[in-house]
C-alpha cells in the first residue's frame, strides 16, 4: 500500500485542509487511502474536482447518513464554525444533509452512483466500474463529469 503522509490541523470536525498552526493539535493523514486523492495525485482529477469531492464527502459525514453499527459516543454539544456556528448539533446535521442532497441532485440521477461509491464510501474506481457494469477505465471520465457538476453546486471556481 502506498503512503503519502501529511500533517493536518485537527479541528472539531476532523482533519483540516491545511498544515497545523503552532500550538494546535495535529494528526497525520495518509492521502493515498482516499480513492479521490489518489486520483488527484496522479493527475486524473483537477484541484477543483478534488475540492468538490471533499465538500461532498464532508457533508456526507456531517449528515451522518451511514447507519450506525454500534453505540454512538459523540458529544451532545459540539461547537461549530462559520455559518453553522449558531446551529445546534441536530440543525447542523440537517443542514449538511440538505447540502448533500442538493449536490447529489445537481449531479443527476445517472451520476449519483459513482459519487456515492467513490467519494462517500471510498470504493476503488475499478471496483465501482465492475459493480456498475461499466467498461474498464470509463469511471474516471464519468467521475470527472459528476465532480464538475458538484463543484458548480458548491460554487467552487
Amino acid at each position: 500500500m502506498q503512503r503519502h503522509l501529511v500533517e493536518r490541523e485537527l479541528t472539531e470536525v476532523g482533519p483540516g485542509a491545511s498544515a497545523p498552526r503552532k500550538g494546535r493539535r495535529s494528526v497525520t493523514v495518509n492521502l493515498a487511502e482516499n480513492p479521490l486523492t489518489w486520483l488527484h495525485a496522479r493527475g486524473h482529477v483537477s484541484d477543483r474536482q478534488l475540492a468538490a469531492g471533499e465538500c461532498l464527502r464532508r457533508d456526507f459525514e456531517r449528515a451522518q447518513i451511514m447507519p450506525g453499527v454500534t453505540m454512538r459516543w459523540d458529544p451532545v454539544r459540539v461547537q461549530g464554525s462559520g455559518a453553522d456556528r449558531l446551529l445546534n448539533a441536530t440543525e447542523r446535521q440537517m443542514a449538511a444533509r440538505g447540502r448533500f442532497d442538493g449536490a447529489i441532485a445537481a449531479a443527476g440521477p445517472d451520476l449519483s452512483d459513482i459519487l456515492w461509491r467513490v467519494v462517500c464510501n471510498g470504493e476503488a474506481l475499478p471496483d465501482t466500474e465492475k459493480a456498475l457494469g461499466w467498461p474498464v477505465r470509463s469511471g474516471k471520465l464519468v467521475l470527472r463529469i459528476a465532480l464538475d457538476r458538484v463543484a458548480g453546486f458548491y460554487g467552487i471556481g
